[in-house]
């Protein structure tokens, strides 16, 4: 039987494949296998075959158990890897593809089509320096994220998927770009943040694939690549007040240890010192708390505890950085220290 006549039928209908000439739990496991390592099994299948397999009335037609497991197994530790540039709408949640023609890299996260619409590569924050810099030499990394876009992407076909908010105020796109026609797409956001010439960010109505590309920006981050080995975009602490307040007005990660949760005018506030008139702050509105709830994170508990965030830095009774959204928030082991 066809593989993919195996896979549909596993899909529809598992039960309807008992009693088919070839069809053995040896082969519905080489099955599962093969779609594990394709990052594409169906839960719905995994649960069914579970039940199955610790139904004792049919223990007898499962004599291949321990390969099932294993497949499984495999299953299970390929999940990750659904959110790889190879079907990014299936597991971000994107909109259908538009597809475009690069006509220039304008910057490190910029491009401009053939038909003149500018594109953001949303989530995706290119190195740049600081609001009003006037230094003689080049920022940090600033040309080369630049050269890296260009080679990915100057004078290709691409592809445009969305998966929230469509344009900013300036009405520049905001899409993940896919780069297409080679043998598999080139997901541009997640090249640039596993090289490191990237940082993620997310915005409160554009948060589509943040979760992978967090877990790319883990692995560059910890191999020092790119803005993760120059001091220049260096995670800051919470507890210098003085150099963060020279950077207000800037996006930054920002990690330390809670010192307490407060509440007041609609707004869950967490100080990272006692004295809230001068120090670090994160601010939450009391409408977002739901949505920091149901993603696991209990604001109110969060005394004594260490997280980041990343986010726009302003000062109000010291530098704060306003979350909307739980993407912005991470809950840290004791004592991380900042890389």
């Amino acid at each position: 039987m066809p593989l993919a006549l195996y896979r549909l039928l596993l899909w529809a209908r598992p039960d309807s494949l008992w009693g088919w000439p070839g069809v053995t739990p040896a082969a519905i496991s080489a099955v599962l296998v093969s779609s594990a390592w394709r990052g594409k099994a169906n839960m719905m299948t995994m649960e069914w075959h579970m039940a199955m397999a610790f139904e004792p009335s049919l223990l007898g037609r499962y004599r291949a158990l321990p390969l099932l497991l294993f497949a499984l197994a495999l299953i299970l530790a390929a999940a990750p890897s659904a959110y790889s540039a190879e079907a990014p709408g299936t597991n971000c949640m994107l909109s259908d593809p538009e597809k475009a023609t690069v006509a220039e890299v304008l910057d490190g996260e910029t491009l401009k089509l053939s038909d003149g619409r500018i594109v953001r590569l949303i989530a995706a924050k290119a190195p740049a320096p600081p609001l009003g810099w006037r230094g003689d030499d080049p920022w940090p990394l600033v040309e080369e994220s630049k050269l890296a876009l260009n080679k990915f992407a100057s004078n290709k076909q691409v592809e445009l998927k969305f998966g929230g908010r469509r344009s900013d105020r300036y009405d520049h796109l905001l899409a993940q770009v896919f780069v297409v026609g080679n043998d598999k797409p080139i997901w541009l956001q997640e090249e640039l943040v596993s090289e490191g010439l990237a940082r993620v960010y997310s915005l409160s109505d554009n948060r589509a694939c943040i979760g992978a590309l967090l877990a790319r920006e883990r692995e560059a981050r910890a191999k020092h690549l790119g803005v993760w080995g120059s001091s220049a975009y260096r995670i800051e602490s919470a507890d210098n007040v003085e150099r963060l307040g020279r950077l207000t007005q800037s996006s930054q990660l920002v990690e330390g240890k809670v010192a307490k949760v407060e509440e007041g005018g609609g707004r869950i506030y967490l100080n990272f010192a006692d004295d809230w008139r001068s120090d670090f702050t994160i601010s939450i509105e009391r409408k977002d708390v739901q949505a920091f709830a149901a993603s696991g994170i209990d604001l109110k508990g969060l005394a004594g505890k260490h997280v980041r965030v990343r986010g726009w830095i302003e000062w109000r009774n010291g530098p704060m950085v306003a979350a909307t959204h739980p993407e912005q928030l991470e809950l840290l082991p004791a004592a991380t220290p900042a890389l």
